[in-house]
């Protein structure tokens, strides 16, 4: 059992955002209109100088009351944009959201749920609910792609999972939600996607043991503009793997 959580209940959510234009209007309107009963809801939507006319969407949303617009100058990747974020929020927890539509707002509420009661103080979203069987992606338009994430999904789960003693089926969720504070002493360092190996080895490694919560999932392929880059990113995946596992905190 964690000890009580902090009160008042605040959450920062974090939105990173980069050439999201098809669908940024929809899921930003969702997201500043999302409220959780007994939560203050902060929102710090981070762009990352699209080239798509993102920006200008995310600066329609600057005189918003719960809304805090950063703007970078140039793409540094996913982590990066997200620790800029965490640099400033304010919530005692945290939420991290991107910014398509692949996860569903309504799924706050149970995530939020450990948290509130002191149970834990680290959630994974999981997208391996029940009955989800082998394949988290299931591309239509392109399968061979999808077979290798879901593959490459499992392989690097064992490895997540044999290396840091602990059962997880999803430790890569995009939905980490996390109490601020557990990441005091903690050094953040990676700039793209490996950020997700990093913040999750290095909770687990101080103490904050995960609690997977299933939840609603439609992924998007690489046409709809998944930006993975299917070589380049398990390199940086691995690397991320050893620092995080065996290097400082």
């Amino acid at each position: 059992m964690s000890a009580l959580p902090p009160t008042p209940l605040t959450l920062s959510v974090i939105v990173p955002i980069y050439n999201e234009a098809a669908t940024l209007s929809t899921a930003l309107d969702a997201i500043v209109a999302k409220s959780v009963a007994n939560w203050d809801i902060e929102l710090i939507f981070i762009e990352s100088n699209s080239t798509d006319g993102s920006r200008a969407i995310v600066e329609t949303y600057r005189s918003h009351p719960r809304v805090t617009l950063l703007l970078e100058d140039k793409p540094r990747g996913k982590g990066h944009a997200v620790r800029a974020a965490l640099a400033r929020a304010t919530g005692n927890f945290v939420l991290i959201q991107d910014a398509d539509l692949e996860y569903d707002l309504n799924d706050y509420e149970k995530l939020l749920v450990p948290l509130a009661s002191g149970e834990r103080t680290f959630v994974l979203g999981s997208r391996h609910g029940p009955g989800a069987g082998f394949a988290m992606r299931k591309f239509d338009d392109q399968p061979l792609h999808a077979f290798l994430l879901n593959s490459a999904h499992w392989t690097f789960t064992l490895l997540i999972d044999i290396s840091l003693g602990i059962w997880l089926k999803d430790p890569f969720t995009m939905y980490k939600v996390f109490r601020r504070d557990a990441l005091n002493g903690l050094t953040l360092k990676c700039n793209r996607f490996d950020f997700d190996w990093e913040i999750l080895i290095k909770l687990i490694r101080a103490g904050h043991r995960p609690i997977e919560i299933p939840i609603s999932y439609q992924s998007r392929s690489f046409k709809e503009g998944k930006k993975i880059r299917m070589f380049r990113d398990p390199l940086t995946w691995i690397v991320a793997w050893a620092k995080a596992r065996f290097g400082p905190l």
